[in-house]
């Protein structure tokens, strides 16, 4: 087999591997890219991107059904969903164009088309190819699970195949009130379809705070969905008419398709990993904090790691890997730092530790503070309801947790990562200004009332 030898071998160029290529390469180290399909991942082609240009369609369509209330004369038709599915592929293809473009343009970086094997501890192989590295980089991401007795396929389909719907169905079904099932529930509900959502756990959102959920699941009543929490489902079948989904208890669903969105998991089957010693917790690679594994000059980035599931978090990792090797020593990546986003209607947002995660550490000492928003001047204009919620860690510790929900409340959590990450106190924050009238106001606002000097809320 030709050998060819690299500082870095990065098997997968998804966010996680093509950050730690191009870091990389700006660092003077060399780098093979191994990818099988596109440069960008999942989160380019068939995640982050293509999913938020459906969610802002979804806005839009929302906006033209409620014109009427801001005094604009307009209806909403319905939704083509082919224009819909045109204008998404063009916003990745535009993306894609531009990720190649910086790709090709890295002088050290070569990109090797095809199926990567790990096959030693420094080296993957690649059809007839052996690529060496004095150190491997693990980023071969993640996939879109499902559960055992469930066959994808038909009208039981992942957001894989919910991604390219050639019209609105009638009743989704939507398996999963994790992120990506409320999000795809957000869309469709707005495009038009009768929504239905089954969680085994007893809330949506689960991994945010419980006052979080509280409030998606109250909006999305209102919006005329049907939620099903604490249940499980213990049947599906399908014919040309529609599906059936059977759940605990009995009772049975009925719909046009039923959108599976139970989570995603590492994709490290068949990948050489076990073979070469690399140590694997349920399919996840285990690493330390500087995202080493059990085999010395084997790292792992991005959705392999134990963690949340983020683009940003593994293009941060890739990074981080790439200055480690290049010997700038940097500060590792913290997961509790991360900031999540769900862009559903509310919006979610939130970064640090929820109440319960700080009570456990700190005990009674926590206090918290919730803003409504129906005393934010932008809020009202844009009609929506949330509030943010501050978790301190005591009566004079610093912010460690920032909780929003509401309208383009994605767009503050990097002000709110900024408050957690460097431990600001709520008086720090309150003397800072915040533009009138911004939903940014909001943040100030709560940490006014959380310094003992509210304005537009009760203290």
């Amino acid at each position: 087999m030709p050998t060819s030898t690299y500082d870095i071998v990065i098997l997968g160029a998804g966010s996680g591997g093509y950050a730690c290529a191009l870091r990389a390469a700006q660092l003077g180290l060399t780098v093979a890219l191994v990818e099988e399909d596109k440069v960008g991942g999942t989160c380019l082609h068939r995640g982050c991107i293509p999913t938020k240009a459906l969610l802002h369609t979804a806005e839009v369509a929302d906006m033209a059904r409620d014109s009427e209330r801001y005094g604009v004369l307009a209806s909403l038709e319905g939704v083509n969903m082919t224009k819909v599915n045109t204008y998404k592929d063009g916003v990745v293809a535009r993306l894609y164009k531009g990720l190649q473009g910086l790709v090709k343009a890295a002088d050290t970086v070569e990109l090797v088309t095809g199926t990567g094997r790990l096959t030693a501890k420094d080296t993957v192989t690649v059809g007839d190819r052996e690529l060496t590295g004095r150190t491997v980089v693990l980023a071969t991401g993640s996939y879109a699970k499902t559960l055992p007795d469930v066959q994808i396929g038909g009208r039981i389909m992942t957001s894989d195949q919910a991604l390219q719907l050639e019209e609105v169905p009638r009743h989704a079904i939507v398996l999963g009130g994790g992120v990506i099932g409320v999000e795809f529930a957000s869309a469709l509900r707005s495009f038009g379809a009768e929504v239905t959502v089954v969680e085994a756990m007893d809330r949506l959102v689960a991994m945010e705070d419980p006052a979080v959920s509280k409030t998606v699941e109250r909006a999305y009543k209102k919006r005329g969905m049907k939620i099903r929490t604490g249940v499980k489902v213990t049947g599906t079948s399908q014919d040309d008419q529609g599906v059936r989904v059977e759940l605990e208890g009995g009772d049975v669903l009925e719909g046009d398709l039923l959108l599976v969105a139970v989570g995603r998991g590492p994709r490290t089957e068949g990948m050489g990993y076990e073979e070469v010693g690399v140590e694997l917790d349920r399919g996840f690679v285990t690493t330390d904090e500087r995202l080493r594994t059990s085999v010395e000059g084997v790292r792992a980035v991005g959705d392999l790691v134990p963690g949340p599931q983020l683009a940003h978090r593994g293009f941060a990792h890739g990074i981080f890997v790439a200055e480690d090797l290049a010997g700038l020593e940097p500060a590792p990546v913290e997961d509790s730092l991360v900031p999540k986003v769900t862009y559903s209607d509310p919006e979610i947002a939130s970064v640090g530790l929820s109440e319960q995660q700080a009570r456990e550490r700190w005990g009674e000492a926590v206090s918290t503070y919730e803003y409504n928003l129906g005393g934010n001047g932008k809020s009202q204009i844009l009609g929506t309801a949330g509030f943010v919620k501050l978790v301190r860690s005591g009566p004079d510790g610093p912010v460690v947790g920032v909780h929003m929900v509401g309208a383009r409340m994605g767009e503050q959590v990097g002000e709110a990562q900024l408050i957690v990450g460097w431990e600001a106190l709520p008086e720090d924050v309150a003397q800072f200004l915040h533009a009138h009238p911004t939903q940014n106001e909001a943040l100030g606002e709560a940490h006014l009332a959380l310094a003992g000097k509210p304005l537009h809320a009760h203290g």
